[in-house]
């Protein structure tokens, strides 16, 4: 059930009221009319990067506990809050904490995103969207996990990809939103991290404006120096798409188009995958996207911690999915915990083109003197989270 609550006594109200010695609760909270789910057309109509709400991801974590609650006597609730005011989101994440619900997933634009953090205090908070790597570094709290890979693990994955090819010089090919200058910073790092040489950086444009024809001239972009693959940053990806086959060199294309790095693909066949795939297809209706299998993660989080300790005290539950011994079974090969300097998950991360996965990384050749998940992202003495 999803509800629309306009006064915060209302939400207060509610949430005590579903409270239950028994029952293990977890509340989705995101924002009515969000724009990051609107369509996002482009001049002629077409609408390239449509966005589905998560939620189908965590409801199909709670439907598969119907064993578990027989096992244990726990019911297993997920509640959903869509608030048509985003200012109410902090005292919306309070009184969810208040009432005892184990935990919170956050799918929030960025401010009210921000007022939930800064307001500070305890519990359980999952952030289930950005990958943008200042919520882990600058911007991180004690308080909040993230099932979502960050930038920097998804630019480390292709990066290795690349080096494990052998395809070592890099023509950076980028457009000039805040999105775009992020993701170039990450794909820099990478790049030095992993041995990577940027031969030339180049700016496009999507215009039609005679005097900036070079920013949208195909075989400029993507002439001299030589280069042995381009590496395009394309957050609204209008321009992207028109790259790959259209290039002054015959070049492969990575990045937002092309081979991806993604937290999951409709198309992944091993571990299990096909399974979760099926499921979710006849839950939803189409196919699972990153941000389903991000709740999905944060949902079979807080119920696999539950089945461990058989508690439904919310300390207790945070604490056990922030122990050193926790394992999530993530369907990608490899069991998944929570960093305790950032709380990253650790997992795998899917090279995808539009319709086959070629790789996962980290790779064969990639280690980490810890773990190797590790080798992917921000490490503990880089990292800039002081919570």
């Amino acid at each position: 059930m999803t509800v629309r609550l306009v006064i915060l006594a209302a939400i207060l109200v509610w949430l005590a009221s579903a409270a239950s010695a028994d029952t293990a609760r977890v509340v989705y909270i995101g924002v009515e009319g969000d724009p990051h789910y609107e369509p996002r057309p482009v001049y002629t109509g077409l609408s390239l990067k449509d966005r589905k709400r998560p939620l189908e991801g965590a409801r199909l974590a709670f439907a598969g506990t119907r064993i578990l609650e027989r096992a244990t006597g726990v019911r297993f609730e997920l509640q959903e809050l869509l608030l048509d005011d985003a200012s109410r989101v902090p005292e919306a994440v309070r009184s969810a904490l208040q009432a005892d619900a184990l935990a919170v997933l956050l799918d929030l634009p960025e401010e009210p995103m921000r007022a939930v953090l800064e307001q500070g205090g305890k519990g359980l908070l999952f952030n289930i969207r950005h990958i943008a790597d200042r919520w882990r570094g600058p911007d991180c709290t004690a308080a909040m996990l993230h099932t979502q890979p960050s930038r920097s693990m998804l630019a480390d994955a292709l990066a290795q990809h690349l080096r494990y090819r052998g395809w070592t010089k890099i023509l950076l090919l980028a457009g000039d939103s805040q999105e775009d200058r992020d993701e170039s910073e990450a794909v820099r790092r990478s790049a030095e991290k992993f041995g990577l040489q940027l031969v030339a950086e180049r700016k496009f444009a999507l215009t039609n404006d005679p005097r900036r024809r070079d920013f949208s001239n195909m075989a400029l972009l993507t002439g001299p120096p030589e280069h042995d693959v381009i590496w395009l940053v394309d957050a609204d990806g209008e321009f992207g798409r028109y790259v790959p086959h259209a290039t002054y060199y015959a070049r492969p294309v990575v990045g937002s188009e092309g081979l991806q790095a993604t937290a999951w693909h409709w198309t992944w066949e091993r571990h299990g995958a096909p399974q979760l795939n099926q499921r979710f297809r006849r839950l939803a209706g189409r196919e699972m996207e990153p941000g389903d299998w991000a709740a999905w993660a944060a949902a079979r989080a807080v119920i696999e911690a539950v089945s461990q300790t058989r508690s439904v005290e919310p300390s207790a539950i945070a604490d056990a999915v922030r122990a050193d011994d926790f394992a999530l079974d993530l369907y990608k090969g490899v069991r998944g915990s929570f960093r305790k300097w950032d709380g990253q998950l650790r997992q795998p991360i899917l090279l995808a083109t539009h319709n086959a996965v070629i790789g996962l990384a980290p790779l064969d050749g990639f280690e980490h003197r810890f773990h190797t998940l590790d080798s992917l992202g921000v490490d503990e003495p880089e990292s800039r989270c002081t919570k």
